[in-house]
């Protein structure tokens, strides 16, 4: 996305919160690749997302540095079940920190290990599922999840313009971009599911299953 104009539609949008803000800034001093981080743009619409659909039970794949993960405990009602999965169990006691740190922290349960691994055992149904791990891992991850999820339910899958290459020739060593593109074909084709990607940030496909 255009730098001005995102800077545009974060000035028009509600503030980041505080918490928020110092959690990003964190980010990008301390860890390797911070622009994973979702950001005010995108926190903002997963708050807002979540207000809309109202989900019971979450699942989240991928926490990272726990920006969306707190976005999503935001939006949602104070009943919600947020569980995020992370394949970094050296992340645990940053995100114990800045779980403890917010008023909606005691709605996460974390889970470290494989998604892939984890995601079987863990018990539905998701109301709502944010994928976001290893591009190489989604279309294994969406089939897992999807059979977890009722009727009517939403699956939002980020990355998947993956910094504008899905418009390009994607080198056969972009095995990230290779996967994202498989990806998006593999779910232009699902009919079990609408589907409609948003050119926010780096893209995000919203995902209702029929």
């Amino acid at each position: 996305m255009d730098e001005d104009l995102e800077a545009y539609l974060c000035r028009h949008c509600d503030p980041e919160p505080e918490l928020l803000q110092a959690l990003r800034r964190e980010t990008y001093v301390n860890f390797l690749n911070p622009r994973m981080v979702s950001g005010h743009l995108q926190g903002r619409l997963l708050v807002m997302l979540c207000r809309m659909i109202r989900p019971r039970k979450v699942l989240e794949l991928g926490t990272f540095t726990g920006y969306a993960t707190l976005c999503l405990a935001e939006g949602t009602p104070p009943q919600t079940e947020i569980h995020s999965i992370e394949h970094n169990d050296e992340l645990e006691d940053h995100l114990e920190k800045w779980f403890a740190r917010s008023p909606y922290g005691r709605k996460i349960q974390m889970h470290f290990g494989e998604a892939e691994q984890l995601i079987p055992q863990l018990k539905g149904p998701f109301d709502l599922v944010f994928l976001d791990l290893d591009k190489r891992h989604y279309r294994l991850c969406y089939e897992l999840v999807l059979e977890k999820m009722p009727a009517g339910s939403f699956l939002l899958a980020d990355n998947t313009l993956w910094n504008g290459k899905m418009l390009q020739e994607i080198a056969g060593s972009d095995c990230q971009a290779l996967a994202v593109s498989d990806f998006n074909d593999y779910l232009a084709a699902d009919t079990r599911v609408e589907k409609l990607i948003l050119p926010i940030r780096d893209g995000l496909t919203i995902i209702r299953k029929k």
